[in-house]
Parts: C-alpha cells; structure tokens; sequence
C-alpha cells in the first residue's frame, strides 16, 4: 500500500520534478544517484567490471548488489515517512543513493570508488541547494533589529524562524514557513526569520544551538513583547532537541495559529468600526450646526 502511495505521489509531482532536474543542483543530484546504475548497465564498461554472479555476467547486479540497494530502498522510506515536502524526499532519495552509490563504488573497485567520492565532495563544495524565492510576508531581522521588533507592541504576536542557510533541513521547511505566512499573517500576528548562523550572539541569547549535531534547527519561536510562550522542537535537560515534524498542521495547532488568527480578526474589526464611528462624528457635529444656524 505504501508503494501504490509513493507511486501516485510520485506521478501527481512529476511535471514539478521535471522542472526541478531542469536546474543545475538537481540535474548533477540526479546524475550521481544514478551514475553506478549506468556504469554496471553501459555496454563497454560493464564487461570490465568484476561480478559475483555465478553466470559470469557482469553487466547485471550480483546478490550483494541487489542487498545493498534494498536495503537502500528501506532506508529512504523509513526517512521519507517524516519527510514534510517534496524537497524532502527528492533530498533524502538523493542522499542515500549517493552514499550506496560510495558502498558500491568501492566493492567494485577502489579506484572508481575513489573518483565517485571525490565527485561527491566537489558537488558538496560548490553546489548549493537552491533558495526558495516564492511569495511570503516574512520579516527578516539582524542582530540589532530583532529585539526593537519585537518589543514595540506588545498586543503583535511574532512567530519566529531561527535557520541557518547552511541546513538542508531549514532550505527544505522554507516554502512551509512561507505558506503559513501567506495564510495568517494580520496586524496581530507576524512571521519573521533570522540567520543564527551568521547572528551567533542571537542564537546564544534564545537559547538555540547553530550545531548540526544539536538537531536544534529549524526551531520555531512564539514571541509576544520579547516573551517567549512557545518553542518546538522542544529542548530537553541535556540540551537535546525533542523529536518533532515541522508540518503545518502541526504547527497550526502547537501554535494555536487559527485561535491567534481569529482574535486578531476580531480586534482589527473592532478597531476598524470605531474609526469609522470617530470619522462619522465631524458630519454629525457639521450637520448640527446648520441646523442651529437656520433656526437663527
């Protein structure tokens, strides 16, 4: 059932990854997951290659192989149960397949396994995922501006991204983030973000580690006056991150973003009529005067 699943997922976002493999970073992804499938399977290569296989056929895969790339398979579903985007599982399919693609690489034979893995660094090193630049109403802060924000109205509810550009995981809840902002961004409740890997200092002062192995980021933050009411994930006496999908509708209701939302529709209502009854009043008074004037 979990195959069928992935397979209609998989058919109902295909015309978004075929856009995708059209940019450089998911072209080259696509090729290195792939690249040991092609030296096995390419006539002229594959006859050079050693085999286990008892027929002597070494332009198929022998049973260490087929092993090897199961255990891949169960790896990347087991991950891509908690993965939140399409990005997520595209990254962890990506992922895993080059690191079976080293496993497989080096059996084989040391030198290709060598040459595969420096591939694999020089990719590291110079390509970078690519930035989500779709529509949001975010407030990106700095070190010096993030305290004045969110100290000048107390009544403003701030819910707060701390990312670092460098996380695989923070580029991946970015289009996540910046839908939430689309949907309950009002004049109550704002989104914002900041770099802590480039504003250390803030990082320290809310508590919130920039290191990979604190699995601290993203965290999510819901200020009101500088006040902290809501942090996930959570961090426990250790210091360690508790466990938690940063899904929308999980963030919608840890957050109480729809309660948040219709409090502050109802206030701005609120407000609204009463500058209109305020703007009615130099009328009222504008009449009455000419009443008085023509009794006179």
């Amino acid at each position: 059932m979990g195959l069928i699943t992935g397979l209609f997922t998989f058919f109902y976002h295909l015309p978004q990854i075929y856009m995708w493999l059209l940019r450089p970073y998911y072209t080259l992804s696509f090729l290195l997951s792939i690249a040991f499938l092609v030296v096995r399977k390419c006539p002229g290569l594959c006859e050079h290659l050693p085999s286990q296989r008892e027929d002597g056929n070494s332009c198929d895969f022998d049973w260490r192989e087929v092993e090897i790339l199961m255990f891949l398979s169960a790896i990347v579903m087991m991950k891509n149960r908690r993965a939140v985007t399409l990005e997520q599982h595209m990254g962890n399919i990506f992922l895993f397949s080059k690191v079976a693609n080293v496993v497989l690489f080096f059996r084989v034979d040391l030198r290709l396994g060598l040459l595969y893995l420096t591939l694999c660094v020089v990719f590291l090193i110079t390509c970078k995922p690519p930035m989500y630049m779709g529509p949001e109403y975010i407030k990106y802060f700095n070190d010096k501006t993030i305290e004045e924000e969110l100290e000048r109205d107390s009544r403003v509810t701030w819910l707060v991204e701390f990312y670092a550009n460098w996380s695989p995981e923070c580029q991946c809840f970015a289009s996540v983030f910046a839908e939430l902002s689309m949907k309950y961004n009002c004049c109550g409740l704002k989104f914002g973000k900041i770099d802590i890997g480039q504003y250390t200092a803030v990082a320290e002062r809310y508590k919130v580690s920039a290191s990979p192995l604190s699995k601290q980021l993203p965290s999510l933050l819901l200020l009101q006056g500088g006040r902290e009411l809501v942090r996930r994930p959570q961090v426990d006496k250790k210091g360690r991150a508790v466990s938690w999908a940063f899904m929308e509708e999980n963030i919608i209701r840890e957050f109480n973003l729809n309660e948040i939302f219709e409090k502050c529709k109802k206030l701005s209502k609120g407000r609204n009529e009463k500058i209109e009854e305020l703007g009615s009043l130099p009328q009222e008074l504008h009449k009455a005067m000419l009443e008085m004037t023509k009794d006179h």
